[in-house]
């Protein structure tokens, strides 16, 4: 059932004025590949970001993102003082936004824009990158897939608006 969004629910879930910013950049060029760490990277529509092995397929899952705020929380769970972003093998760290909020919602990250389509539930090889209990200590902390819906190019530190 769609949530009316002219309940008082609806309106409180429409209402993001945060904005965020994107901290860090990685694709994953093979499978069992240690990720790439860059400063940019070109996006484009029904392919997926350049260099990443999962460019193509469904489209829902285009691009992977993560809040950077959760990184201690996914350390401090899985028993680790700190945890690389390229560990978690998500596209983007995205911090100052909730990225849940952006869930079936148009975005715009720099000149590329996006629609958040699901959490990005962990993969079984994170008990693997993490360790025991690595799995369900990224639980609820998986991020965000997104869908391409206009090409461009991803900078570190571009601004990330809920449209």
């Amino acid at each position: 059932m769609a949530l009316n969004p002219d309940s008082p629910l609806g309106k409180l879930m429409a209402t993001l004025p945060q904005t965020g910013q994107v901290t860090w950049i990685g694709v994953r060029p093979a499978r069992d590949v240690a990720m790439l760490e860059v400063d940019a990277v070109q996006v484009t529509t029904g392919i997926g970001l350049v260099g990443d092995r999962y460019k193509g397929g469904s489209g829902k899952r285009g691009v992977t993102l993560i809040q950077a705020e959760h990184l201690p929380v996914i350390a401090a769970l899985a028993g680790h003082a700190t945890i690389a972003p390229a560990t978690l093998r998500r596209n983007l760290v995205v911090s100052g936004i909730p990225l849940i909020a952006l869930k079936g919602r148009r975005f715009r990250i720099g000149e590329v824009e996006l629609e958040g389509t699901d959490p990005c539930d962990p993969c079984s090889r994170m008990e693997d990158a993490l360790g025991a209990g690595g799995y369900n200590a990224m639980r609820g902390h998986g991020g965000l897939c997104a869908r391409i819906l206009r090409g461009g190019v991803l900078r570190i530190g571009d601004t990330v608006q809920a449209l």
